[in-house]
């Protein structure tokens, strides 16, 4: 026999995927079987599986420790969570019971791509443990994740649910749009105001996207629609500081939309200019994009991102991105949101 008691992190789960979790080689019908026979119970009780849980319940298996160990497979993955990734700990912008805001710097992962990655996903389940928020047996049955992803050499802010309250209520603020986001960036020539709608299409292969003005034969059925709108903060040295409204939020979006407008950002090596990448390089060593996601504004908010609830994030840009700016002779400070 073992108990399971739900803890903070794993309320409001449904039973059926928290014995998923659990016990994750099993396969869904014996989790029923066991639940029609009251050899797993909730509470004392007989249940149907599509319970949701609240904080305090208890959840007995009546099974041999052998099954258990059976059905539960590899949990290295949980292990290795305990271990401090490679590297420097990201700057956390914001941070409560719920929630958590990180300044991710450029070149980090915002999840794996292969198991011996670092990722900024690796950073915010050793802080939870750290922190003993969160227990290396709790990691069976809930992970902490981040929300929103960010390119590798992408900087900038990346919100992440600590709780599972956490992360539904920020994903739903992602997908409904209504917090807004703001990113930095330099890029090609003198660059006008401007609020673009377009059509993406992904090119898997290339791991690039091509941006379409209409839906006309030229563009692939498959195509999203994006919308982006930048304001120009200060011209220099042919280059403009801008601020970027990403409003849709597709994969490239920023990169590929100012670079389809005769605007490519600066250090962009998939869709940049050549003759502009190599002249930063050579000046300061820049191998990626100066691209920052510098601005979250919250709309209001209660109950789990109350401590959010009309509030302007900031994260401040990369040292290498502030030493450009300095000398190619930009007045701008990017400490002080600009309206």
């Amino acid at each position: 026999m073992e108990t399971i008691t739900v803890q903070k992190n794993q309320e409001g789960q449904r039973l059926d995927r928290i014995l998923a979790r659990y016990l994750e080689q099993a396969p869904k019908s014996f989790f029923y079987r066991m639940l029609r026979k009251k050899n797993i119970t909730l509470n004392g009780k007989k249940a149907a599986g599509n319970e949701r849980l609240k904080e305090g319940d208890t959840i007995t298996l009546f099974l041999s420790p052998e099954t258990i160990a059976r059905f539960q497979g590899d949990k290295r993955p949980a292990e290795e969570a305990l271990r401090k990734p490679a590297g420097a700990m990201p700057e956390i912008v914001y941070e409560d019971r719920e929630v958590l805001l990180f300044n991710k710097p450029a070149g980090m992962l915002t999840q794996k791509a292969r198991k011996e990655d670092t990722s900024l996903n690796d950073w915010l389940l050793y802080h939870a443990l750290d922190k003993r928020e969160l227990t290396g047996e709790e990691l069976n049955l809930f992970r902490p994740s981040v929300c929103n992803r960010l390119d590798r050499n992408t900087s900038g802010l990346v919100t992440a649910g600590k709780t599972l309250a956490g992360l539904r209520e920020m994903n739903s603020l992602l997908r409904e749009r209504t917090m807004k986001k703001y990113y930095l960036t330099l890029a090609a020539g003198q660059v006008k105001a401007d609020h673009v709608h377009g059509y993406l299409a992904k090119d898997s292969g290339n791991n690039q996207v091509k941006i379409y003005d209409s839906r006309d034969v030229r563009c692939p059925s498959d195509a999203v629609e994006t919308e982006t709108a930048w304001t120009p903060l200060e011209y220099r040295n042919g280059l403009t500081l801008l601020k970027v409204h990403l409003i849709t939020g597709r994969s490239h979006q920023i990169r590929a939309q100012l670079a389809w407008a005769g605007h490519p950002v600066a250090g962009d090596g998939k869709y940049g200019s050549p003759r502009l990448n190599r002249r930063l390089r050579e000046d300061y060593g820049l191998k990626h994009q100066l691209l920052h996601a510098w601005q979250m504004e919250f709309p209001l908010c209660a109950g789990v991102l109350s401590g959010l609830s009309g509030s302007c994030q900031i994260a401040d840009p990369p040292a290498l991105f502030r030493r450009i700016l300095r000398e190619e002779g930009f007045l701008w400070q990017p400490g002080i949101p600009e309206a």
